[in-house]
């Protein structure tokens, strides 16, 4: 299937489209630890706009938006400053086309020029696609803990992926 793929950094008007998507996951999925809806200040908190160092983007697929990714504060103490946590969502119907791999090469290169030197990616145990999508692109799993969230009736475990740049 061929598409044009496009990722623009993410403005303030795009943040009602990142806030539907990420609401998304929180109401049907275990992918986010939130469990209720967030207010566009709380994307702002680890999602940021126009920032030197860390960057969001909305990713676009013939020019329709089909989610978003990004990078930041791994943790927010100056001696981790060489890391960032990396994530994406998807809407639904642009999973399995393939955006994944070609989201997370992309900000692989952005977090490279930023000066990023280790990327973080924290996935839910039964996430399944995002494991795979970390493991089939040379992220290494570095940390299992479990049973530390609860959500949808389920106790859930999280892992820890790591790639060095």
């Amino acid at each position: 299937m061929m598409y044009q793929l496009t990722f623009n950094p993410l403005k303030e008007e795009d943040l009602l489209v990142v806030k539907e998507i990420y609401d998304y996951y929180i109401r049907h999925s275990t992918a986010t630890f939130h469990t209720d809806p967030i207010t566009i200040g709380e994307l702002k908190e680890y999602i940021y706009l126009n920032h030197p160092r860390y960057r969001s983007y909305m990713i676009l697929c013939d020019e329709v938006p089909a989610g978003f990714c990004y990078f930041t504060h791994f943790k927010k103490r100056q001696a981790y400053d060489r890391t960032a946590e990396v994530a994406l969502y998807l809407r639904p119907e642009f999973c399995d086309k393939g955006i994944g791999p070609k989201a997370l090469a992309f900000l692989e290169k952005e977090a490279k020029e930023s000066g990023i030197k280790n990327l973080v990616a924290l996935v839910t145990g039964n996430n399944f696609p995002s494991i795979k999508l970390f493991e089939r692109n040379g992220y290494k799993k570095v940390a299992h803990f479990e049973r530390v969230g609860e959500k949808l009736g389920l106790v859930l475990d999280v892992l820890a992926y790591q790639k060095e740049l």
